[in-house]
């Protein structure tokens, strides 16, 4: 399992955070705390693996570093555990995107399940239990691992070289969030395989976004007449399609 570093962010260190770092220290979890200053938060974020935020009785972090933290937490595949009366904690949802928070505990803090929690966390992410699950169905092998390649760290991401492997997979009760399909393949295209999932009750629900090398009007027009969830062009860039994969999910 991954090493675990936990940041845990509060207004001011508190006997009672102290006394929380000394038991994640004990747990073999190590511990280090920052104020809610962006600038600080950002130079510690790239060492950790999770992040904590203790908040005081009435206390409503700036919106600047709650969006902050959402942005790159999702960003990052990172998530929050949040440690406060509900009232605030409920405040701080409302502003935090719901993927990245993983688990909100009340004060007076149960140490225990606290420590059972972030050991948890840390298991899910080293499996990849937290992440958004695609399966890209292409036949071209060296295009699916460019694409993987580009989206391996914030999914979790199978591959089929064709639509009825793809079918198969899934029939072999693999669950995907989202399909990844190339438009034109050999033998099985593209449609024939959103109609196979369409009329599948076990698959005709999972989103589906073509991929296609062909952007012209009516190749666009004869994509989308299919109504999938989208479509996307073989020649999108890394980073656009890292944004635009985010904002799909984000309207899920």
């Amino acid at each position: 399992m991954t090493e675990t570093n936990i940041l845990i962010i509060g207004g001011k260190e508190s006997f009672i955070i102290r006394v929380l770092m000394k038991k994640l220290s004990d747990a073999g979890i190590h511990p280090v705390f920052t104020e809610p200053s962006i600038d600080a938060v950002n130079e510690l974020f790239a060492k950790v693996n999770l992040v904590t935020y203790y908040l005081e009785p009435h206390e409503q972090p700036s919106a600047e570093i709650l969006t902050y933290l959402s942005d790159h937490l999702r960003q990052d595949g990172k998530q929050i555990i949040l440690i406060g009366e509900p009232n605030d904690t409920d405040d701080v949802k409302k502003v935090l995107h719901s993927s990245v928070v993983y688990k909100v505990f009340k004060r007076p803090l149960d140490y225990d399940a606290f420590i059972s929690a972030v050991n948890l966390q840390s298991f899910e992410a080293d499996e990849g239990l937290n992440k958004k699950s695609i399966l890209i169905v292409d036949d071209d092998p060296n295009y699916m691992s460019l694409i993987r390649e580009w989206l391996k760290d914030t999914y979790k991401v199978s591959m089929a070289t064709s639509g009825l492997r793809a079918m198969k997979w899934l029939g072999a009760e693999n669950k995907v969030d989202l399909i990844l399909l190339d438009y034109e393949m050999p033998v099985t295209d593209g449609p024939q395989v959103l109609e196979m999932l369409r009329s599948d009750e076990d698959t005709k629900r999972i989103p589906v976004i073509f991929l296609t090398g062909r952007g012209d009007k009516d190749s666009v027009m004869s994509v989308m007449s299919l109504k999938p969830q989208g479509y996307l062009l073989k020649t999108i860039s890394r980073v656009e399609l890292l944004e635009k994969l985010s904002a799909f999910f984000d309207r899920m």
